[in-house]
This record gives C-alpha cells, sequence and structure tokens, in this order.
C-alpha cells in the first residue's frame, strides 16, 4: 500500500491539499479522515467538498449531530459522514451508507466503520504540530503532518505539483 507523508504548515496547505484530492476523486471513491479534535478534518472536509462542488462559497456544516450530509457535486453525489457519535457499524445502514458507496463519501472517524471500510479508500491522518489556547480547533495556522495511504497510482500523479510542498 503506498503511503505519503506530507507538511502542512498553515490551514491554507491543508485546504490546498484538500482540493488537489477532491480533483481526482472519483465516483465510487471513498476518503477517510482520521486524527484527534483540532486536526484539521473539517478544514480539509470543507475544502474538498467546495472544490467537488465547484463553489467555493459552498456552507459546509459539520455533520456531528445529523450523522451526514449530503451534496450535489458535479460527478457525483458525495455524502460526508461524521461518524463520531455512531453507535456502531450496524447503524450505517439505516445514515444511506450503501447507496452512498454508489457516490463520493467522505468520513470523518472512520475508526468507526471497522470491518466496513472500504478497501481502496483513501485514508488520511491528520496530526496536528500542538493545539494552543488560543486555537483549541485547530483551524487557524496550526502546523501539521498529513499521512496519506492508498491511491497509489493516482497519488503519484498528484506529486508534485498537484500537492503542497512538504
Amino acid at each position: 500500500m503506498t503511503e505519503k507523508t506530507l507538511r502542512l504548515p498553515t490551514r491554507a496547505a491543508t485546504e490546498h491539499l484538500a482540493v488537489a484530492i477532491a480533483r481526482a476523486t472519483r465516483p465510487g471513491d471513498a476518503i477517510l479522515l482520521s486524527g484527534p479534535l483540532g486536526a484539521g478534518k473539517s478544514v480539509f472536509a470543507r475544502a474538498f467538498l467546495r472544490e467537488l462542488c465547484h463553489d467555493p462559497a459552498l456552507d459546509v456544516p459539520s455533520p456531528t449531530f445529523t450523522l451526514v450530509q449530503t451534496y450535489d457535486a458535479t460527478i457525483s453525489p458525495v455524502a460526508h459522514f461524521d461518524l463520531w457519535r455512531l453507535d456502531g457499524p450496524e447503524a450505517l445502514e439505516e445514515l444511506g451508507w450503501d447507496d452512498a458507496r454508489n457516490g463520493v463519501v467522505l468520513v470523518e472517524w472512520p475508526e468507526r466503520l471497522e470491518d466496513m471500510t472500504p478497501p481502496d479508500a483513501l485514508h488520511i491522518v491528520l496530526t496536528p504540530d500542538a493545539i494552543t489556547a488560543t486555537d483549541e480547533t485547530g483551524t487557524e495556522d496550526t502546523p501539521r503532518t498529513v499521512t496519506l495511504t492508498g491511491w497509489a497510482a493516482r497519488l503519484c500523479t498528484l506529486s508534485p505539483a498537484g500537492l503542497p510542498h512538504a
């Protein structure tokens, strides 16, 4: 399995990575976002969805309480799942997981998928250097490291021009 590690010094670099990944995304893809609270998952998700929907002003609320938000993107429907509050993977069926897999799924807290994790997914792990008291959400310019696992052929085509500089 291909793994690529990048250094993202700013929020803008995180957004740039999200745009590059969105441009490489195809119907049926699963993008899995992992990392602690404040790692930049929401920053990534917002930029990713705005790019897929070709709408830089798109309102992208966190699906923390609804568990899933859907979007009509140009390439296919996109389902943005936040599984933080999910009771177990069996609850995914009620959320429309099987139907959503026909389009693009973006999943925060994918650890809760357990054995339902798509084997061909792109797994993105965001690790902030530190979350300060003034930036407890990690959404400003908190430097972070990102590890991308999966999508061997596509990740190679993104480098170096399509990805933020390490």
